[in-house]
């Protein structure tokens, strides 16, 4: 699994934007300055929906006031659903949503869960801190836990 002290590594992620599909290398999208990258296991899913999502969009303006540059949540969902989520819950663009539609890069980065029948590979609900490309804050969840990776914990912890 990946931890802190890691550089965040390349992969693919994607997002149905204005001018259609567009793909998102993390290496790149976070090689300078400051970011927090969140994943939840489900769009549309109860604690992701009702907490997890709305917490990033409340506190984005406090996250930006610490010097976070771009917010960016990420699922095991495509790029449709991720838009029609974002739209549901009215999310502007102060949260980038992010699909890893495969669960390759969670795969890649050791934050994957198996949930059989019920929603089969999903990602591990966390948060990092990425400072010029190198994880420095990395807050995973135990299981069916919310917490450690809410934007109000982040907050705290880049407050010191």
């Amino acid at each position: 699994m990946i931890k802190t002290n890691d550089r965040i590594p390349a992969g693919t992620l994607t997002a149905l934007g204005e001018v259609g599909m567009q793909q998102f290398n993390p290496a790149e999208l976070f090689a300078k300055g400051t970011h927090v990258l969140f994943a939840v296991p489900g769009a549309f899913t109860p604690t992701c929906s009702e907490k997890h999502l709305p917490s990033f969009v409340k506190h984005a303006n406090d996250l930006r006031a610490q010097g976070v540059q771009t917010i960016a949540c990420v699922a095991v969902n495509d790029a449709f659903v991720m838009k029609a989520w974002g739209k549901a819950l009215n999310v502007d663009d102060s949260v980038m949503l992010l699909a890893d539609g495969d669960a390759s890069y969670h795969q890649q980065l050791g934050l994957i869960k198996e949930t059989g029948s019920f929603g089969g590979t999903r990602a591990e609900r966390y948060a990092m801190v990425i400072t010029d490309g190198v994880i420095t804050h990395l807050f995973v969840e135990d299981e069916k836990t919310y917490g450690v990776s809410s934007a109000e914990h982040v907050l705290e912890a880049l407050q010191g």
